[in-house]
């Protein structure tokens, strides 16, 4: 199943075409491989999505075309949330 596709169907984000720009920006890895919109999920595939400061770690138990809502959650388990720390831009002294 597409990545994009899973996304959508599992809940994880909300559409299809958010799911597809957030893969084309670089935001989701598959197995710690960036991956893009297209690219294939298999049952056991590990994502990392970042959303914003936060990044998601979720297994894939179940691929389906067609799910209810209270089903959707069945079809990955979410390994760990982490906060990214916010980066500070440096000054650079120009008098040196």
């Amino acid at each position: 199943m597409r990545l994009d596709k899973f996304l959508k169907v599992s809940r994880l984000i909300k559409r299809r075409t958010l799911a597809k720009e957030v893969a084309d920006q670089g935001r989701i890895t598959i197995n710690d491989k960036v991956a893009k919109a297209s690219s294939t999920v298999k049952a056991g595939d590990e994502l990392a999505i970042r959303f914003g400061q936060k990044v998601v770690t979720a297994r894939v138990e179940e691929l389906r075309d067609t799910v209810k809502k209270e089903d959707a959650a069945k079809m990955f388990t979410i390994l760990k949330e982490e906060r990214l720390e916010k980066i500070e831009p440096e000054f650079i002294d120009d008098e040196e």
